[in-house]
Protein backbone atom coordinates (compact mmCIF):
# COMPACT_ATOMS: atom_id res chain seq x y z
CA UNK A 1 0.00 0.00 0.00
CA UNK A 2 1.34 3.57 -0.37
CA UNK A 3 -0.47 4.96 2.13
CA UNK A 4 0.93 4.56 5.48
CA UNK A 5 -2.20 2.84 7.01
CA UNK A 6 -1.24 2.94 10.52
CA UNK A 7 -0.41 6.16 10.59
CA UNK A 8 -3.41 7.54 9.48
CA UNK A 9 -5.31 5.40 11.70
CA UNK A 10 -3.44 6.92 14.61
CA UNK A 11 -4.16 10.20 12.99
CA UNK A 12 -7.49 9.97 13.36
CA UNK A 13 -8.24 8.32 16.51
CA UNK A 14 -6.08 11.54 18.02
CA UNK A 15 -8.24 14.13 16.19
CA UNK A 16 -12.12 12.87 16.63
CA UNK A 17 -13.62 13.92 19.63
CA UNK A 18 -11.02 16.98 20.42
CA UNK A 19 -12.74 19.45 18.04
CA UNK A 20 -10.04 19.46 15.53
CA UNK A 21 -9.53 19.40 12.01
CA UNK A 22 -6.87 17.85 9.54
CA UNK A 23 -6.39 17.72 5.74
CA UNK A 24 -8.01 15.53 3.67
CA UNK A 25 -5.28 12.16 3.12
CA UNK A 26 -6.15 11.87 -0.35
CA UNK A 27 -4.99 15.67 -1.07
CA UNK A 28 -1.20 14.25 0.28
CA UNK A 29 1.87 12.90 -1.40
CA UNK A 30 0.57 9.18 -1.15
CA UNK A 31 -2.82 9.78 -1.27
CA UNK A 32 -5.70 7.28 -0.35
CA UNK A 33 -7.68 4.53 -1.98
CA UNK A 34 -10.87 3.39 -1.00
CA UNK A 35 -9.26 -0.02 -0.18
CA UNK A 36 -6.88 1.53 2.02
CA UNK A 37 -8.97 3.59 3.61
CA UNK A 38 -11.15 0.43 4.58
CA UNK A 39 -7.69 -0.75 6.46
CA UNK A 40 -7.50 1.99 7.98
CA UNK A 41 -10.96 1.29 9.21
CA UNK A 42 -10.26 -1.88 10.53
CA UNK A 43 -7.01 -0.85 12.79
CA UNK A 44 -9.19 2.29 14.21
CA UNK A 45 -12.09 -0.72 15.54
CA UNK A 46 -9.29 -2.48 16.96
CA UNK A 47 -8.13 0.67 18.82
CA UNK A 48 -11.52 1.60 19.87
CA UNK A 49 -11.47 -2.11 21.38
CA UNK A 50 -8.05 -1.92 22.83
CA UNK A 51 -9.50 1.04 24.81
CA UNK A 52 -12.53 -0.66 25.78
CA UNK A 53 -15.02 0.63 23.54
CA UNK A 54 -17.17 -2.32 22.63
CA UNK A 55 -18.47 -2.66 18.80
CA UNK A 56 -22.02 -2.90 18.59
CA UNK A 57 -22.25 -2.62 15.00
CA UNK A 58 -22.13 -0.14 11.71
CA UNK A 59 -23.66 2.95 10.11
CA UNK A 60 -24.08 3.15 6.22
CA UNK A 61 -23.49 6.56 5.04
CA UNK A 62 -23.95 8.01 1.57
CA UNK A 63 -27.23 5.90 0.99
CA UNK A 64 -29.05 8.49 -0.30
CA UNK A 65 -28.50 9.49 -3.77
CA UNK A 66 -29.89 13.07 -3.34
CA UNK A 67 -26.84 13.77 -1.25
CA UNK A 68 -23.96 12.69 -3.88
CA UNK A 69 -23.42 15.77 -5.64
CA UNK A 70 -23.32 17.74 -2.61
CA UNK A 71 -20.48 16.11 -1.24
CA UNK A 72 -19.24 14.55 -4.52
CA UNK A 73 -19.40 11.13 -2.88
CA UNK A 74 -20.92 8.82 -5.51
CA UNK A 75 -21.51 5.42 -3.62
CA UNK A 76 -22.61 3.97 0.21
CA UNK A 77 -19.39 3.37 2.51
CA UNK A 78 -19.74 2.38 6.08
CA UNK A 79 -18.08 2.57 9.47
CA UNK A 80 -18.31 0.85 12.71
CA UNK A 81 -20.71 2.01 15.63
CA UNK A 82 -19.44 1.91 19.33
CA UNK A 83 -20.65 1.90 22.62
CA UNK A 84 -19.17 5.19 23.58
CA UNK A 85 -21.23 6.71 20.77
CA UNK A 86 -24.67 4.96 21.84
CA UNK A 87 -27.36 5.82 23.36
CA UNK A 88 -31.44 5.32 23.90
CA UNK A 89 -33.23 8.33 22.50
CA UNK A 90 -35.73 9.24 25.48
CA UNK A 91 -38.96 11.27 25.33
CA UNK A 92 -37.10 14.61 26.83
CA UNK A 93 -33.30 13.71 25.13
CA UNK A 94 -30.59 16.34 25.17
CA UNK A 95 -27.17 16.26 23.47
CA UNK A 96 -24.23 18.45 24.44
CA UNK A 97 -22.24 19.28 20.92
CA UNK A 98 -19.10 20.63 22.12
CA UNK A 99 -17.04 17.14 21.26
CA UNK A 100 -18.44 17.54 17.61
CA UNK A 101 -16.79 19.64 14.93
CA UNK A 102 -19.21 21.05 12.27
CA UNK A 103 -21.91 18.61 13.85
CA UNK A 104 -24.97 17.59 11.00
CA UNK A 105 -27.92 15.78 12.52
CA UNK A 106 -29.67 12.76 9.89
CA UNK A 107 -32.56 11.20 10.52
CA UNK A 108 -32.83 7.46 9.70
CA UNK A 109 -33.55 3.70 10.53
CA UNK A 110 -32.03 1.60 12.55
CA UNK A 111 -32.13 -2.69 12.84
CA UNK A 112 -31.29 -4.89 15.32
CA UNK A 113 -29.83 -8.18 13.95
CA UNK A 114 -31.01 -11.40 15.18
CA UNK A 115 -28.96 -13.77 13.43
CA UNK A 116 -26.04 -13.09 10.55
CA UNK A 117 -27.26 -12.21 7.14
CA UNK A 118 -25.60 -13.58 4.30
CA UNK A 119 -25.14 -11.78 0.54
CA UNK A 120 -27.60 -14.29 -1.01
CA UNK A 121 -30.58 -13.68 0.98
CA UNK A 122 -33.30 -11.49 -0.83
CA UNK A 123 -35.30 -8.71 1.23
CA UNK A 124 -37.83 -11.27 2.70
CA UNK A 125 -34.97 -13.56 4.07
CA UNK A 126 -33.21 -10.15 5.18
CA UNK A 127 -35.89 -9.34 7.12
CA UNK A 128 -36.47 -12.30 9.00
CA UNK A 129 -32.61 -11.81 10.24
CA UNK A 130 -33.69 -8.68 12.64
CA UNK A 131 -35.02 -8.86 15.64
CA UNK A 132 -36.45 -4.73 15.61
CA UNK A 133 -36.64 -1.52 13.99
CA UNK A 134 -36.41 2.03 15.31
CA UNK A 135 -36.32 5.36 14.29
CA UNK A 136 -33.01 7.84 15.16
CA UNK A 137 -30.81 10.25 15.09
CA UNK A 138 -27.16 9.94 13.54
CA UNK A 139 -24.76 12.89 14.36
CA UNK A 140 -22.16 13.03 11.99
CA UNK A 141 -19.03 15.22 11.56
CA UNK A 142 -15.92 16.06 9.46
CA UNK A 143 -12.61 16.43 10.30
CA UNK A 144 -11.63 17.85 7.36
CA UNK A 145 -12.65 21.35 6.80
CA UNK A 146 -16.22 22.47 5.54
CA UNK A 147 -17.21 18.91 4.36
CA UNK A 148 -14.53 18.85 2.24
CA UNK A 149 -13.04 15.19 1.57
CA UNK A 150 -13.59 12.10 -1.22
CA UNK A 151 -15.07 8.76 -0.17
CA UNK A 152 -12.00 7.19 1.10
CA UNK A 153 -11.11 10.43 3.44
CA UNK A 154 -14.96 10.02 4.90
CA UNK A 155 -14.05 5.87 5.23
CA UNK A 156 -10.87 6.71 7.04
CA UNK A 157 -12.85 8.76 9.16
CA UNK A 158 -14.65 6.27 9.97
CA UNK A 159 -17.90 7.49 8.02
CA UNK A 160 -18.18 10.61 9.78
CA UNK A 161 -19.77 9.10 12.63
CA UNK A 162 -20.24 11.23 16.03
CA UNK A 163 -23.57 9.81 17.45
CA UNK A 164 -26.11 7.55 17.42
CA UNK A 165 -29.44 8.25 19.23
CA UNK A 166 -31.97 5.06 19.10
CA UNK A 167 -35.82 5.59 19.44
CA UNK A 168 -38.41 3.60 20.40
CA UNK A 169 -37.15 -0.14 19.55
CA UNK A 170 -40.22 -2.58 17.35
CA UNK A 171 -39.81 -6.38 17.32
CA UNK A 172 -40.39 -7.31 13.88
CA UNK A 173 -41.87 -10.76 15.47
CA UNK A 174 -44.56 -12.48 12.95
CA UNK A 175 -45.08 -9.21 10.98
CA UNK A 176 -42.52 -9.41 8.22
CA UNK A 177 -44.29 -8.50 5.69
CA UNK A 178 -46.26 -5.62 6.84
CA UNK A 179 -42.69 -4.25 7.61
CA UNK A 180 -41.40 -4.97 4.61
CA UNK A 181 -44.01 -2.98 2.70
CA UNK A 182 -44.00 0.21 5.00
CA UNK A 183 -40.36 0.09 5.23
CA UNK A 184 -40.19 0.89 0.95
CA UNK A 185 -42.90 3.29 1.00
CA UNK A 186 -42.66 5.33 4.12
CA UNK A 187 -42.48 9.49 3.98
CA UNK A 188 -40.75 11.70 6.64
CA UNK A 189 -40.27 15.27 7.83
CA UNK A 190 -37.04 16.96 9.79
CA UNK A 191 -37.63 19.64 11.76
CA UNK A 192 -36.03 22.72 14.00
CA UNK A 193 -37.92 24.26 16.34
CA UNK A 194 -40.94 23.18 15.06
CA UNK A 195 -40.41 24.20 11.43
CA UNK A 196 -40.31 21.47 8.90
CA UNK A 197 -36.49 21.77 7.35
CA UNK A 198 -36.64 18.77 4.89
CA UNK A 199 -38.76 16.31 3.37
CA UNK A 200 -37.62 12.84 3.08
CA UNK A 201 -38.92 8.98 1.34
CA UNK A 202 -37.76 5.88 2.07
CA UNK A 203 -36.93 5.33 -1.36
CA UNK A 204 -33.98 7.74 -1.01
CA UNK A 205 -31.35 5.47 0.73
CA UNK A 206 -31.08 2.66 -1.76
CA UNK A 207 -34.64 2.23 -2.41
CA UNK A 208 -35.78 1.77 1.18
CA UNK A 209 -33.80 0.39 4.47
CA UNK A 210 -33.71 -2.93 3.61
CA UNK A 211 -31.70 -2.48 0.43
CA UNK A 212 -29.37 -0.05 2.30
CA UNK A 213 -28.80 -3.29 4.63
CA UNK A 214 -28.47 -5.63 1.96
CA UNK A 215 -25.91 -3.61 0.18
CA UNK A 216 -23.94 -3.38 3.10
CA UNK A 217 -24.23 -7.42 3.71
CA UNK A 218 -22.50 -7.56 -0.15
CA UNK A 219 -19.79 -5.37 0.88
CA UNK A 220 -18.82 -6.60 3.74
CA UNK A 221 -18.87 -10.53 1.84
CA UNK A 222 -15.84 -8.68 -0.38
CA UNK A 223 -14.18 -7.47 2.25
CA UNK A 224 -10.59 -9.08 3.14
CA UNK A 225 -10.07 -7.44 6.45
CA UNK A 226 -13.42 -6.43 8.09
CA UNK A 227 -15.87 -8.49 9.81
CA UNK A 228 -19.53 -9.50 7.90
CA UNK A 229 -22.33 -8.52 9.81
CA UNK A 230 -22.82 -10.88 13.31
CA UNK A 231 -26.13 -11.57 15.83
CA UNK A 232 -26.81 -8.77 18.12
CA UNK A 233 -25.31 -6.25 15.94
CA UNK A 234 -26.60 -2.63 15.30
CA UNK A 235 -27.23 -0.86 11.52
CA UNK A 236 -27.98 2.10 10.87
CA UNK A 237 -28.90 2.54 7.15
CA UNK A 238 -28.08 6.40 5.75
CA UNK A 239 -30.18 9.66 6.29
CA UNK A 240 -33.89 10.28 4.69
CA UNK A 241 -32.93 13.77 4.25
CA UNK A 242 -30.29 16.05 3.76
CA UNK A 243 -27.77 16.04 6.45
CA UNK A 244 -28.56 19.58 8.46
CA UNK A 245 -26.28 21.60 10.20
CA UNK A 246 -27.12 21.77 14.27
CA UNK A 247 -26.15 24.65 16.93
CA UNK A 248 -26.37 24.57 20.20
CA UNK A 249 -30.80 25.98 21.37
CA UNK A 250 -31.63 23.81 18.75
CA UNK A 251 -34.70 21.14 19.01
CA UNK A 252 -34.96 18.90 16.45
CA UNK A 253 -37.98 16.28 15.83
CA UNK A 254 -39.49 13.98 12.98
CA UNK A 255 -42.72 13.50 12.26
CA UNK A 256 -43.31 10.06 10.15
CA UNK A 257 -46.08 9.22 7.29
CA UNK A 258 -46.89 5.06 6.33
CA UNK A 259 -45.19 2.94 8.52
CA UNK A 260 -45.78 2.28 12.92
CA UNK A 261 -42.42 4.38 13.77
CA UNK A 262 -43.14 7.91 15.70
CA UNK A 263 -41.14 10.74 15.62
CA UNK A 264 -38.32 11.80 18.01
CA UNK A 265 -37.03 15.03 19.16
CA UNK A 266 -33.79 16.04 20.68
CA UNK A 267 -32.28 19.49 22.02
CA UNK A 268 -29.14 20.02 21.23
CA UNK A 269 -27.06 21.98 24.67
Amino acid sequence: MAADIHAIADEVFATIGTGRQISTFTSRPAGLTLDEAYHVTAFLNRKQEVRGDKRLGRKIGFTNRTIWEQYNVYEPIWGYVHASTVRDLRATASLPLTRFVEPRIEPEVIFGLASAPTPDMDETALLSCVDWVAHGFEIVQSIFPQWQFSAADTVAANGVHGALLIGPRHTIGHNIAEWQKTLAAFEIDLLCDGRVIDHGHSENVLGGPLSALRHLVSLLSRDPINPPLGAGEIVTTGTLTGAMPVRSGETWSTALKGIGLSGIRLRFD
